[in-house]
């Protein structure tokens, strides 16, 4: 902790969350703390994905969205998709609240990996994919990904 605004660049380099000046808000302080443990503890959580073919465990981060395709539920994830032999609800209940959103019956998205949106679409993992956007959920989902993005600054 320093009030030398010039140690700002060397700090960044160590992917710092928060640059406080002094002298320090407590308030302010501690709910900046509590985002980055927040923040910490979703990016480091492993999820289990379960298979026909075995458990696959992935950090939640690596998950791009959770999409179901029919009477399947397939997980998108940087490295590859992995068909689910669980439901949407488990998803819903399994993934961490402040990462990830239902933006449609179909799918569940994880705000890291959004590129943009508009009132039908969301867009994800640099074009590469794509998740619908009900109506009724935009405002809600604008809000959450708003606030998301705030808790990531």
């Amino acid at each position: 902790m320093t009030s030398y605004s010039e140690y700002l660049d060397e700090a960044m380099r160590f992917h710092v969350f928060r640059y406080l000046s002094k002298p320090l808000d407590k308030q302010r302080f501690f709910r900046n703390m509590k985002d980055a443990v927040d923040l910490y503890n979703t990016m480091t959580i492993k999820i289990p994905i379960e298979t026909k073919q075995g458990v696959h465990t992935l950090p939640a981060s690596s998950v791009i969205a959770v999409e179901a395709q029919g009477r399947k539920v397939v997980i998108h994830t940087t490295q590859r998709d992995f068909e689910s032999i669980r439901n949407m609800q488990y998803w819903l209940e399994l993934l961490p609240k402040n990462c990830f959103f239902q933006t449609h019956r179909s799918f569940i998205i994880n705000f890291e990996h959004v590129t943009d949106f508009d009132r039908t679409l969301v867009h994800m993992a640099d074009e590469q994919f794509h998740a619908y956007l009900t109506k009724r959920k935009y405002s809600a989902f604008k809000e959450a990904y708003l606030l998301y993005l705030d808790s990531t600054r």
